[in-house]
């Protein structure tokens, strides 16, 4: 299984004004290196958590299978479009009779064909996050971002621990949003 993300969350906002606020930066000089810091830190909390803090299109590319798979990324808001994928030739949009979709209660979302066609293999593009902008993310969550953020962004200048572990007042805030899933 392979996911990508289409178009990804926004970092250059309310995140950055939070992560100057908090590093008392007032000069825009190094914006440009705070919002890849703050996107390094969404994705380590997405490694934490087992799930995206914000809303991102995403797609993953599984094989064409009458079993349900589930999707990579969570919670998952909406399947937007199954396609399929021929060995040779461009896609093609799946017949909505040709597949079935689940939202389960935990987040994930599952999909499997039950008439693929020519398709060996499937493209479904989903949203998944649990909020749409920065100021909808729940405070934890958000706070946890920015805090790693800034010791990413200190560890530059040898003013930090780096990244090697996580600081332990980031995983305090992230924990109580952590799923496990089970393989």
């Amino acid at each position: 299984m392979r996911r990508t993300i289409l178009t990804p969350p926004d970092f250059t906002g309310g995140a950055l004004a939070d992560v100057k606020q908090w590093l008392a930066i007032t000069s825009a000089a190094q914006d440009g290196a705070l919002a890849r810091l703050i996107g390094a830190a969404a994705e380590a909390c997405e490694a934490f958590t087992g799930t995206l803090p914000l809303e991102a299109t995403c797609e993953d590319v599984l094989p064409a299978s009458r079993e349900w798979q589930t999707l990579a990324a969570r919670p998952v808001n909406a399947i937007l479009a199954v396609e399929g994928i021929p060995a040779e030739g461009a896609r093609f949009a799946l017949p909505a009779e040709a597949y079935a979709i689940a939202l389960d209660h935990d987040g994930s979302g599952r999909v499997r064909v039950m008439h693929p066609g020519a398709a060996g293999r499937i493209a479904v593009r989903y949203t998944a996050g649990y909020a749409s902008d920065w100021a909808a993310l729940p405070d934890t969550l958000r706070h946890g971002i920015v805090r790693l953020a800034a010791e990413l962004f200190r560890a530059q200048d040898g003013g930090g621990p780096g990244a090697r572990i996580l600081p332990a007042a980031v995983a305090a805030l992230w924990h109580p949003w952590r799923r496990m899933r089970l393989t």
